[in-house]
């Protein structure tokens, strides 16, 4: 897979429903846009493997902790303490070798292998954090991909809602704290991040990759265009900027304003 069959990817996926997005492919198509001197089997194995084994403790443990165990015991996924802004974190090819990652990378074998397990697992947009819900006869439950899967109680949510800024009365609904979002969101947020990291450092043309990536995965929002045009803007390819600032205004009317405001000051530059 070179780089022009993994946008062809994205864009497919896209343009599914939600049900129906291809999330661990996806993932993988986004690793190799970023890095296509790679070859993603190991991803595949990895994810393979995950199935397996979780269908099997299934038999014989709980849901939270069948998964637990099989991604964290039997595969040793679990977080990066160490390096955390290193960019193999948030590279799911990466993460399958290193068997350590971002708690959104490693979360991702949690949800594929859950879904062809039958449980129904979801990712918490949580703020600072990715969590994982996943659904038990006791009721909904927190998991924390990056240690290790274990449960978060809701005192814990709680105080991290707290410490991310959150006012008391929002950290304290833990319906509003555990509400699932899609898969699609869940790589989206992955790729904000690879922006995010990326923009830091003054790396812009990977902002870049990261950014269209987000376009191409989410093709009604007008958001990824005006980083896009930022992080061409940042490489000094003002006419790139230009196009992506039309494809925002194209988007979203809402969008104009900003993007116009933008446009023209990039345009001026180019005169």
């Amino acid at each position: 897979m070179d780089r022009d069959e993994a946008e062809s990817i994205l864009s497919e996926a896209g343009g599914v429903p939600e049900g129906d997005f291809p999330l661990l492919e996806a993932a993988i198509a986004c690793a190799i846009h970023e890095d296509p001197a790679r070859d993603p089997g190991s991803a595949r194995e990895v994810a393979a493997i995950a199935v397996d084994r979780l269908s099997e403790r299934l038999k014989r443990e709980s849901p939270e902790e069948a998964l637990a165990e099989t991604m964290a015991g039997d595969l040793g996924l679990s977080g990066d303490l160490f390096t955390v802004e290193d960019p193999e974190n948030a590279d799911v090819i990466s993460v399958a070798g290193r068997r350590k990652g971002l708690a959104v990378t490693v979360g991702l074998f949690y949800l594929h292998a859950a879904r062809r397990c039958g449980l129904t697992l979801k990712g918490v947009d949580f703020p600072g954090h990715f969590l994982l819900r996943i659904e038990t006869d006791e009721g909904p439950l927190a998991l924390d991909p990056f240690s290790e899967g274990r449960v978060v109680l809701p005192s814990e949510l709680t105080r991290r809602a707290l410490h991310a800024g959150l006012t008391p009365n929002v950290a304290d609904r833990l319906d509003r704290l555990m509400a699932p979002v899609s898969d699609r969101a869940v790589l989206l947020r992955l790729q904000n991040i690879v922006y995010a990291n990326a923009t830091a450092y003054g790396d812009f043309a990977r902002a870049e990759r990261a950014a269209l990536r987000r376009a191409l995965l989410d093709p009604t929002d007008h958001r990824p265009w005006l980083d896009v045009a930022a992080a061409r803007e940042g490489q000094g390819a003002l006419a790139g900027a230009l196009e992506a600032l039309q494809r925002a205004t194209a988007l979203d009317g809402g969008a104009a304003l900003a993007a116009r405001a933008q446009r023209e000051r990039v345009r001026l530059r180019l005169n």
